[in-house]
């Protein structure tokens, strides 16, 4: 499987990094950083990460590996979909419109905002005592 033919995709969200692998002709067994997909994320749904395999009915066609590095565990899974929605439209074109309309396409842009000086945070204020 090392040297086999592969989709490859970035996926990103928050300060999460997912790298996809789309192996074609696989039998659906998913690797996240060496891990099976279940035992990786234990508390949080799988099926959120192999969402748009299941709306491309390509579920069982493709062994996936990732390796995702930084954010939490809920945007390491969004940066994963977003990977594998990334690789999908590589592997076939026509795959796009269901996709995007799915909203997987997109980059969630939401990120933490920088701390400003002056300030505790990036809006909160220091406590205000009037005496």
């Amino acid at each position: 499987m090392k040297n086999a033919q592969y989709f490859y995709a970035t996926g990103k969200r928050k300060s999460a990094i997912a790298r996809v692998k789309l192996f074609e002709g696989g039998t659906g067994s998913v690797t996240v950083n060496n891990q099976k997909l279940k035992s990786y994320f234990s508390g949080i749904q799988p099926e959120k990460v192999l969402s748009p395999l299941t709306l491309t009915n390509l579920t069982g066609s493709f062994d996936v590996t990732i390796e995702v590095l930084g954010g939490g565990k809920e945007a390491q899974s969004e940066a994963i979909r977003h990977g594998i929605s990334r690789a999908l439209t590589l592997f076939d074109p026509k795959l796009r419109p269901s996709l995007k309309k799915a909203g997987y396409i997109r980059r969630d842009a939401r990120i933490r905002e920088r701390k400003k000086p002056g300030l505790k945070r990036a809006r909160r204020a220091p406590q205000w005592a009037k005496r």
